[in-house]
């Protein structure tokens, strides 16, 4: 068997033919169920490295969220502390049931103004990937028609 230098050199000093002869020699037909058979274990591997970079990176994600999630609990504690210095603030000049009814409202108020602003961000969001699902539908146009352009 001919090694890799000389693949794609004609025969080889000894007079056998290369690999790229054998090639020239074998049938249409068999050449393209190799091609095809080696496309498609092209394709299981890609779709296998693809499927290993997302759970790497959901792992990743998930300890992101995670973090967030305890962020998300030390400022709600950061947030009762400061209610209560507020009313403590505004207990002097007031009962103690109207300052903690104003600082009620004010944190009413900023929940609503970022419940508002959270909604028109999902709102610009959605479709999640327009672009995405625009340039699937041009790969499986061109699949069924490779030669030419897809049509627009």
């Amino acid at each position: 068997m001919a090694d890799a230098t000389n693949v794609g050199a004609g025969p080889t000093s000894s007079g056998t033919p290369t690999r790229e002869n054998d090639l020239r020699e074998r049938p249409i037909g068999e050449l393209v169920k190799d091609l095809s058979a080696q496309t498609s274990t092209l394709v299981r591997q890609e779709i296998a490295l693809a499927r290993a970079e997302v759970q790497e990176k959901g792992k990743l994600a998930g300890k992101g969220a995670g973090m967030l999630g305890g962020a998300a609990a030390a400022a709600l504690l950061a947030l009762g502390a400061l209610s209560a210095a507020l009313i403590t603030l505004i207990d002097d000049a007031m009962p103690t049931w109207v300052a903690a009814l104003i600082v009620m409202v004010l944190w009413a108020i900023v929940a609503g103004v970022l419940a508002k602003a959270g909604q028109n961000a999902l709102k610009r969001a959605t479709p999640p990937a327009p672009q995405t699902v625009e340039t699937v539908k041009e790969d499986i146009q061109w699949a069924k028609n490779p030669t030419g352009s897809a049509p627009r």
